[in-house]
């Protein structure tokens, strides 16, 4: 499986933000999108992820050489800013309604609720509410959200914001599982992720200019 991405172009208003924008990923590949600050690196995940209507161009799977009939939002992972957690709810129940909800795309199988609390260093405390935790906690379990449900593209959008040190690298461990395994990952971010090899893409506005970079 392969994802390609054909001459993106999205506008915001009146104004054209970036336009023809073209990639593509395999199995085990890592993009990473830079540049200035709105430069249109989170509308162009929020565009791949299938939030935003792109005004040209379009993103989809190819498998086998084809154009496969999955979408990519169906097989994608989605971590903005924002942790898309209930605050009221436990993290169990948060846990549970995004591992219910999205289910695990075909060829893989999520861990279990409390496999991924220990994964992310925080077993024991998924009876607690969500909106009781700190903001780096609140982010670990932001972060056990991808490994409940198997998806085998993830669009990380500043995925270390609020983390420690330790933290990063533990979500640095994360990522470069799920590279090996054959998923793909495409991450804006300010913060080197700690992965041996990855692409660049930099934004630019109204252009853009891609690359390799060894991080």
């Amino acid at each position: 499986m392969r994802l390609k991405a054909e001459n993106l172009s999205v506008r915001r208003g009146d104004d054209l933000l970036f336009s023809n924008i073209s990639f593509e990923l395999a199995r085990g590949e890592a993009l990473i999108v830079t540049g200035r600050n709105g430069s249109g690196k989170s509308t162009l995940l929020r565009t791949v992820a299938g939030l935003i209507h792109p005004e040209g161009g379009r993103a989809y799977l190819l498998s086998d050489g084809r154009e496969s009939e999955a979408k990519v939002p169906e097989a994608s992972h989605y971590l903005g800013h924002r942790n898309a957690m209930k605050v009221e709810l436990t993290v169990r129940e948060n846990l549970d309604f995004w591992k219910t909800w999205l289910g695990d795309f075909e060829g893989g199988k999520g861990l279990g609720i409390e496999d991924a609390a220990d994964a992310v260093g925080l077993s024991g405390i998924t009876h607690l509410p969500f909106g009781y935790l700190s903001a780096g906690q609140q982010r670990r379990f932001a972060m056990a959200r991808l490994l409940v449900s198997h998806r085998p593209i993830w669009l990380l959008d500043e995925p270390t914001a609020a983390l420690d040190a330790s933290a990063d690298q533990l979500f640095s461990g994360f990522v470069e599982a799920h590279l090996k395994s054959g998923g793909m990952v495409i991450a804006a971010t300010h913060q080197p992720l700690g992965l041996a090899e990855t692409r660049e893409l930099r934004m630019k506005g109204f252009d853009y200019l891609a690359g390799e970079h060894a991080a």
